[in-house]
């Protein structure tokens, strides 16, 4: 058992930094436990549960602050779930290393362009109240709570959107990562989602995209149930602690440090490829 608590701490802490940007801890965990010379093939499995579990810690707190659009979750999740399951069929078979850069490349695309916007892109409206907020029944609009109010946004660029998820979803499927880190920029950036919502229906998607995923993992024989375990524990916790954390945060806090993170992010891809 006290072999296993490195494995739960790294998984606590990188569910805490994950939930907090929507990236999933597993874009940071699997760097990890490769630098500590764990197999690729090995600790792309953990990376899986650790974005499922996180997801799963991290929804109640989600939900009950009405930021998740689902009718946009369930959309961009058909087309990344479908991509997850076929990365994870062809992960032995793709070299890993031409992938890696050009997601380091689109890591550090994402952090520009989220780090260089400023000001509020969806300003509050005073007509609003409180029962506005959600998402609206039959199209990707919403409203969410921000710091000065209830401010309402409205989904674009919705094909080219779709596009990057299934891009997500297959990255999640091969390398592991859960996807999270080009979800939640591209919702954010791309479709004019705002940042605390795209950080939020990423989380509470990702675990289904991360499942997709984990079954081909099973079928292949890939999964070490005690190093699992840890990875689910850990996740449970730090993606209790970072939904917390989330939802105390203003968005622009939230889109700097997203943009700090996937700036570590790019860096750890090229440095561990």
């Amino acid at each position: 058992m006290a072999a296993d608590l490195p494995l739960l701490l790294a998984a606590a802490i990188t569910s805490v930094i994950g939930v907090l940007g929507g990236l999933g801890g597993a874009v940071l965990l699997v760097p990890a436990l490769v630098l500590l010379g764990m197999p690729v093939a090995d600790a792309a499995p953990l990376g899986l549960l650790t974005v499922a579990a996180g997801s799963v810690a991290a929804g109640p707190g989600h939900l009950a602050a009405r930021i998740v659009n689902h009718r946009l979750g369930v959309s961009t999740e058909i087309v990344a779930s479908s991509g997850a399951v076929l990365g994870a069929l062809v992960s032995k078979l793709l070299p890993q290393r031409p992938l890696v850069w050009i997601l380091a490349a689109g890591a550090a695309g994402a952090a520009f362009v989220g780090g260089r916007r400023t000001g509020v892109r969806n300003p509050a409206q005073p007509e609003l109240g409180p029962e506005q907020i959600g998402e609206q029944i039959g199209t990707l609009s919403g409203a969410y709570p921000s710091s000065y109010g209830v401010a309402p946004y409205r989904v674009r660029r919705v094909p080219l959107g779709l596009a990057f998820m299934g891009l997500a979803g297959l990255v999640s499927g091969t390398a592991g990562v859960g996807g999270g880190f080009i979800k939640t920029p591209v919702t954010s950036e791309l479709m004019n989602v705002p940042t605390r919502v795209a950080a939020a229906t990423t989380t509470f998607t990702i675990g289904i995209t991360s499942s997709a995923a984990l079954i081909i993992f099973a079928l292949q024989g890939r999964m070490d149930l005690r190093s699992g375990s840890a990875v689910i524990l850990g996740s449970l916790i730090g993606g209790r602690l970072g939904g917390g954390f989330q939802s105390r945060l203003p968005p622009t806090t939230i889109r700097r440090a997203l943009s700090v993170l996937l700036l570590l992010v790019a860096v750890i891809l090229v440095t561990t490829s």
